[in-house]
């Protein structure tokens, strides 16, 4: 024969439970309610002087007054209030059921929901939701037991978890000699006992002891061990603190990709000296970071006038192009060609434009000067008396435009050396042009 627990404490969680599962052991439905809203004329009514009852099963009950309007409104309203508090019951349930929240408050809920029910102002199946509230309160009280011994299981598993622990630390500082890998397994350690909870205050403290202890004991041995690091450590700040200085002398170079291209080696660098001593290690760092931070920052602000001025070039050239476009050669043809020199020697001026813009605001040009170009080209086949002439002109004016790239270059003007040499291409090919039509004619 069995022993039965016949405690009145075991005796009413047995209640509990057995008011909330069936006979199989799965839990038991909750009795259902019928939404008030659907019917409202069927718990309730609206007197003549606006007075409204719920009808209930020791008779109708005054729980209100409806002067606002037409009758039906007002029970309608009371009846929407009894469907809240459904609402407010089948929330309390869901969170029993997925198990959100501490089961303590949902149960306190249930009861202040219980006590409400005897006087609430509501219209609607009141026994039915009073039986569906009591069926809550009986779930409520046995998740709040299941909760307890949950706990008490928890706090057992967290116990052995920490003795586990604290078995192994023991072992580590006594035997090991792996330094690195049971030093890191010491800090995983560490931070499985941070996660583990549930321990209680004074168990914890006593298990926390005797784990800080073989920490304790393991650094201890470890320490002669690293005495020797301490000179690698002095050899690594000596060398870090040499490029903190170089990396402090380039902060104001404008040499922007051989002094960013340093930067990274002098990096690759600092990550191969090795650490140095903790309390100088961080100071030096944080010198190393300040001159590459200035370095960069000024490269950026460098950078950004730069594509300030590039952007405000693109504009201009944009009206200088809207201005080229109005070209036409067909009206006079050299008229054009001089309007076209003098947009062409204004675009050199202006200078670089974005790189995203370049192949854009070029292809634009070079649509009109082919423009201006298939023009004269025409021209050239019609007025062939002349056209040795003009030969001989556009190779003049190609010789004086390389004459001027020359003298431009020997005095060091590059700009205008480049523009002549500019001009003298173009003339070039309306000069291989011209020696075409001469050749066809």
């Amino acid at each position: 024969m069995t022993h039965q627990d016949t405690t009145p404490e075991a005796v009413a969680n047995k209640a509990t439970a057995d008011s909330t599962t069936s006979a199989t052991g799965s839990p038991k439905a909750a009795p259902a309610v019928p939404a008030a809203s659907a019917d409202p004329a069927r718990w309730g009514r609206v007197d003549a002087d606006g007075t409204v009852y719920v009808r209930t099963s020791e008779g109708e009950r005054a729980i209100g007054s409806w002067q606002a309007g037409d009758a039906a409104e007002g029970l309608a309203l009371y009846a929407r209030k009894f469907d809240d508090l459904l609402t407010e019951v089948e929330l309390l349930e869901t969170r029993l059921t997925t198990h959100a929240g501490d089961p303590k408050h949902t149960l306190t809920s249930a009861r202040h929901l219980h006590e409400s029910l005897a006087d609430a102002a509501v219209v609607g199946d009141l026994a039915a939701l009073t039986a569906r509230v009591e069926h809550l309160l009986a779930r409520a009280e046995q998740a709040v037991e299941d909760a307890k011994h949950e706990k008490e299981r928890a706090r057992a598993e967290a116990v052995a978890r920490k003795e586990a622990l604290v078995a192994e630390a023991e072992q580590i500082a006594h035997e090991s000699t792996q330094w690195k890998s049971a030093g890191d397994r010491l800090r995983e350690m560490l931070e499985e006992w941070k996660k583990i909870r549930g321990v209680d205050r004074r168990t914890d403290e006593q298990l926390w002891r005797r784990f800080s202890k073989a920490r304790d004991a393991f650094s201890r041995r470890r320490g002669s061990h690293f005495a020797e690091l301490d000179r690698q450590r002095a050899a690594a700040k000596a060398r870090k603190q040499e490029l903190v200085e170089e990396a402090e002398s380039l902060t104001e170079s404008t040499d922007w990709g051989e002094t960013a291209n340093r930067y990274k080696q002098l990096m690759a660098e600092w990550k191969a000296a090795g650490r140095a001593p903790k309390d100088s290690d961080e100071a030096l760092w944080q010198r190393f970071r300040a001159a590459q931070d200035r370095f960069f920052s000024r490269r950026s602000e460098a950078f950004s006038e730069r594509d300030a001025e590039f952007a405000a070039n693109a504009k201009l050239k944009e009206e200088l192009l809207a201005e080229a476009e109005q070209i036409d050669p067909s009206a006079d043809l050299k008229a054009a060609q001089a309007q076209l020199q003098r947009v062409q020697e204004r675009w050199d001026e202006i200078g670089k434009v974005p790189r995203e813009r370049m192949r854009e605001l070029e292809g634009r040009l070079r649509a009109i000067a082919d423009r201006v170009r298939a023009a004269a080209d025409a021209q050239w086949r019609r007025t062939d008396p002349e056209a040795q002439a003009r030969v001989d002109q556009f190779r003049d004016r190609v010789e004086q435009f390389e004459t001027q790239a020359e003298k431009a270059r020997a005095a060091g003007d590059e700009r205008r050396a480049k523009q002549a040499e500019a001009q003298a291409a173009q003339w070039r090919e309306w000069l291989a042009a011209a020696e075409r039509a001469v050749a066809d004619r």
